[in-house]
């Protein structure tokens, strides 16, 4: 099966195919700046250990979750200055979600990625301005979508003159509060443009707990390995210092002392599946 072989860059010093595993990875969502620069000060180190590209990620607003009531993050202007005061201390490129495409040109200002999230991967006008601003555009595949759909998904992207498009595999909806992942989706995508695996959302139980989501971290080692050994360009990986106090997806979050035993056995694993 053919393979998708032009780079995608990422800010001045991280692209596709030259065989280094790239990471995204971060708390769920910008609590505040000291678990975020805790955090993003953490895994640039391990990263820097292992020779891994470190992209940071965190969402200055949650607006998918399971109820009214849950934390969306902090002020969508509270939100943006955690992460560019981030990616200043850190030196490293940032991605964070956008829900409405108003919101594009504005976060755009400060992150290197806009990450369109799954339940949002069909609407045009969001993939659209997203890829007008000339950022990398990250699109996580549906849980509803099958991997061969999303080639249109990333035609949108490229027909704003925009060629700097990654896939994400997050699982599919098995029944109900339960995600699968069908490994045959990473060659399938791998066609049409990089492909990072989402390791943390995969093991994720949707609305699982009543009012918010559950998850089962356990398992996230074995699809790391499986997904590294299939092949993929790297992981995106949510981590947190007390994953049990988190304010969003804490169940399903790798805690941060475990990352370089966790990052350690991936990037093996990447390396078994030829990486890309």
């Amino acid at each position: 099966m053919e393979k998708y072989t032009k780079e995608v860059s990422i800010g001045s010093s991280i692209k596709t195919g030259r065989n280094k595993m790239i990471l995204f990875a971060g708390p769920c969502a910008a609590e505040s700046y000291e678990i975020c620069i805790e955090t993003g000060s953490k895994v640039k180190e391990i990263c820097k250990k292992l020779d891994i590209d470190y992209i940071f990620k965190s969402s200055f607003d949650k607006a998918n979750r399971t109820s009214a009531g849950s934390y969306r993050g902090p002020s969508r202007e509270g939100g943006l200055e955690i992460l560019a005061r981030v990616k200043k201390e850190l030196s490293v490129p940032v991605v964070t979600d956008v829900h409405e495409s108003y919101q594009c040109a504005e976060v755009a200002e400060v992150v290197d990625v806009l990450q369109i999230p799954a339940f949002l991967c069909r609407q045009t006008d969001l993939l659209k301005a997203a890829a007008r601003t000339g950022k990398v555009v990250k699109i996580k595949k549906g849980q509803f979508m099958a991997p061969e759909d999303m080639k249109y998904a990333v035609d949108k992207v490229r027909g704003e003159g925009n060629d700097n498009v990654f896939l994400t595999e997050r699982g599919a909806s098995f029944g109900y509060h339960t995600l699968v992942v069908d490994m045959r989706s990473l060659p399938i995508m791998r066609q049409f443009a990089p492909v990072i695996f989402d390791v943390t959302h995969s093991v994720q139980q949707p609305g699982g707990k009543g009012g918010s989501s559950g998850g089962q971290r356990e398992f996230a080692p074995f699809l790391a390995r499986a997904a590294g050994a299939a092949g993929v360009d790297g992981f995106f990986i949510e981590t947190h210092p007390n994953p049990e106090k988190a304010l969003s997806d804490g169940p399903n979050m790798i805690p941060l002392h475990q990352m370089e035993a966790f990052l350690t056995m991936a990037k093996k694993a990447w390396e078994l599946g030829g990486g890309y």
